[in-house]
């Protein structure tokens, strides 16, 4: 059941006379099984402002596609968190220095898809991140699973692998 209710506002004019303006406003009943009726009052400028907010949390999202991997854990081990993740094509990756470094990130090129240039998204093995919070950020654009380390410290287990769909 549907009823529609007007709401009269009194608005004065320069001549002291009055005008009404009816705003019309909508009420929609919803039945329930319980017999209780549920009312649901909108206007458009709600759903429009609920619209934008909607629309500019999709762009803040799709700006944020990247991926944070720590170097070196919370404890101090000598690992990359997570070590192994799955990221969209085009996705950044930002690595962080976080502990026990210095670190590199460096990607293997027997480990990843055949045609990406291992040189061209690794850093240069003599290239080290030497303080918290320094980071290095790649974006691989080629389906596949690659492998990284740690020049440092990859006898030391800090190995990574990324699946890039």
């Amino acid at each position: 059941m549907a009823s529609v209710t007007s709401a009269t506002v009194a608005i004065p004019s320069f001549t002291g006379l009055k005008s009404t303006i009816s705003k019309p406003s909508a009420v929609v009943r919803i039945p329930t099984t319980t017999s209780r009726n549920l009312t649901v009052k909108s206007s458009l400028k709600d759903f429009g402002v609920a619209a934008v907010a909607a629309a500019a949390s999709i762009a803040l999202a799709g700006n944020a596609m990247a991926i944070d991997v720590l170097l070196g854990s919370g404890d101090g081990a000598l690992a990359f968190v997570p070590n192994e993740f799955t990221i969209a094509k085009g996705e950044k990756i930002v690595f962080k220095n976080n502990a026990g470094f210095p670190h590199n990130v460096v990607f293997d090129e027997d480990e990843i898809p055949s045609g990406v240039d291992a040189s061209k998204i690794s850093m240069d093995e003599q290239d080290l991140l030497n303080a918290a919070g320094e980071t290095y950020e790649v974006a691989l654009t080629e389906p596949g699973t690659y492998s990284f380390y740690c020049a440092p410290h990859q006898g030391a287990g800090m190995v990574g692998k990324v699946t890039v769909n």
